[in-house]
C-alpha cells in the first residue's frame, strides 16, 4: 500500500439526553482511577473543559445564529483526547491545543489521568440520575492496533474494541450504529448515514443523562403558548408553569434572566433568558467564571416561572467547527496517527457528533405532585422563556458542563 495515501479513521460522538424511560438498575461501576479522593484528577482539567465548550459554542453560534444549538462538550472532548493518544508531531499538539491545554503547564499524563477521573465519576452508580457513558473502538479486519494505544484507550478511556470488515460500508455501519442505539437505549439510530470505502477506523462516543427535576411542574399548568422565535415569527409551544420558590436572578452584567433548576441527584440545569435584542451580548460576555458564580448562589426567591415543552436535536460535521478551533492536520494527508497503527497512514475522514435533548415537567420520569415551597407576599415576577435563550446542564461534583445548547425554536426538531 502506497504511504502517500491516508485511509480514513472517522470519529463520531454521539449521545442522548433527558429522555423518558426507567432508571438503570444495573449499572456496573468500574474500578476507581488511582487519585487523591480529596483532590480528584478531575479538577485538574475542567477549566479548560469549560473554556473549550463557550469557544466550540461560539464557534457553532457563528456558523449559523438562527437554528437551535445543542452538543455534548465533554463528550467531544473526551473523543479527541482519547485520538490525541495515537498522534504524533502537529497533530497531537493541535488537538491538545485546541482543547485548551497547555502541555508545558500541564503534562499530557495529568491531562488523561483527569479524563480518566472525569469518566468514572460521571460513570457512578446512582438510583436518582442516570448518567452514563461510552467509547467503542472499531477497526477494520486486516489492521492491527498498537498495544501501548489499545491499552491506553480501554484502562484510561474505557473503550471498548470490536473488528468490522469496512470493505462491506453497509454492514459496518449497520453495526456501528447498532452499538450506538443500544448505549443510547434506542433514542439514537442512525448517527452514521455514509462509510468512505476508505475507513479502516471507526471511534464512536455516545453519554446517555436521564433525570427528573427535583420539583417538577404540574402537567395541569400546562397550557399553550407564544414563542417568539425572532421579530417576525411566532410559534404556539407548550407552556409550563410553576408558581414558587426558584434560584432565579436577573444579572444586569448580562443583560439576562438567570434560573437555576435542580435534578435529583447532582445536576443543575442554568437557562439564561436574555433581554429583548441582547443574545448576541450574553453570548460575548458568558463565561465560566460567571457559569460558576451562579451555581454557587443558594438563596432563593418567589417566581412565576413559564417554560416551553420541547425536544430539539443538534448535528454537526464538526470538522469546520474543530478547525476553526485549530484543530486541522488530522483532518488532513499530512496527520500522523502512527501510534494507532503501523500497518495504514490515516487520517479522520468525518467527525460527526449527535445530541438529543427533550424537556417536560417531570424532567424525564413520572413523579409526585409538585410543592410550591413557601411563598413570599409580595407579588413575585414573572419569568417567561418565550424568546431564545441558552442552557446549560453541568454536573455538581466535577463541575463539568455537560449540555450546552441555544434554544431558537422549540418546534423544530
Amino acid at each position: 500500500m502506497p504511504s502517500s495515501i491516508a485511509w480514513g479513521l472517522l470519529l463520531l460522538a454521539s449521545l442522548c439526553c433527558l429522555f423518558p424511560g426507567r432508571l438503570a438498575e444495573d449499572v456496573q461501576e468500574t474500578a476507581a482511577p488511582q487519585q487523591d479522593q480529596k483532590h480528584p484528577a478531575f479538577h485538574r482539567i475542567t477549566p479548560n473543559l469549560a473554556d473549550f465548550t463557550f469557544s466550540l459554542y461560539r464557534e457553532l453560534a457563528k456558523q449559523s445564529n438562527t437554528t437551535n444549538i445543542f452538543f455534548c462538550p465533554v463528550n467531544i472532548a473526551a473523543a479527541l483526547a482519547m485520538l490525541s493518544l495515537g498522534t504524533k508531531g502537529p497533530t497531537h499538539s493541535e488537538i491538545l491545543e485546541g482543547l485548551g491545554f497547555n502541555i508545558t503547564e500541564m503534562p499530557e499524563a495529568d491531562i488523561h489521568a483527569g479524563f480518566q477521573s472525569l469518566l468514572h465519576s460521571l460513570n457512578r452508580p446512582s438510583n436518582q440520575l442516570e448518567l452514563t457513558t461510552g467509547s467503542g473502538l472499531f477497526i477494520n479486519e486486516n489492521v492491527k492496533l498498537l498495544e501501548p494505544f489499545s491499552m491506553d484507550v480501554k484502562n484510561l478511556y474505557q473503550s471498548e474494541a470490536f473488528t468490522v470488515d469496512f470493505t462491506d460500508p453497509e454492514e459496518a455501519k449497520k453495526q456501528i450504529n447498532k452499538y450506538v442505539e443500544k448505549g443510547t437505549q434506542g433514542k439514537i439510530v442512525d448517527l452514521v448515514k455514509d462509510l468512505d470505502k476508505d475507513t479502516v477506523l471507526a471511534l464512536v462516543n455516545y453519554i446517555l443523562f436521564k433525570g427528573k427535576w427535583d420539583k417538577p411542574f404540574n402537567p395541569e399548568q400546562t397550557s399553550e403558548g407564544d414563542f417568539h422565535v425572532d421579530e417576525d415569527t411566532v410559534v404556539k409551544v407548550p407552556m409550563m408553569h410553576r408558581l414558587g420558590m426558584f434560584r432565579v436572578h436577573y444579572c444586569s452584567k448580562l443583560s439576562s434572566w438567570v434560573l437555576l433548576m435542580d435534578y435529583q441527584g447532582n445536576a443543575t440545569a442554568i437557562f439564561f433568558l436574555p433581554d429583548q435584542g441582547k443574545m448576541p451580548h450574553l453570548e460575548a460576555t458568558l463565561t465560566r467564571s460567571i457559569i460558576s458564580k451562579f451555581l454557587h448562589k443558594t438563596d432563593i426567591s418567589s417566581a412565576d416561572i413559564y417554560f416551553p415543552k420541547l425536544s430539539i436535536s443538534g448535528t454537526y460535521d464538526l470538522k469546520s467547527v474543530l478547525s476553526a478551533l485549530g484543530i486541522t492536520t488530522v483532518f488532513s494527508n499530512g496527520a500522523d496517527l502512527s501510534k494507532v497503527t503501523e500497518d495504514v497512514p490515516l487520517k479522520v475522514s468525518k467527525a460527526v457528533h449527535k445530541a438529543v435533548l427533550t424537556l417536560d415537567e417531570k424532567g424525564t420520569e413520572a413523579a409526585g405532585a409538585t410543592s410550591l415551597g413557601v411563598m413570599a407576599t409580595s407579588l413575585p415576577p414573572e419569568v417567561i422563556f418565550n424568546r431564545p435563550f441558552i442552557i446549560v446542564i453541568t454536573e455538581k461534583e466535577t463541575d463539568s458542563p455537560l449540555f450546552v445548547g441555544k434554544v431558537v425554536n422549540p418546534t423544530k426538531q
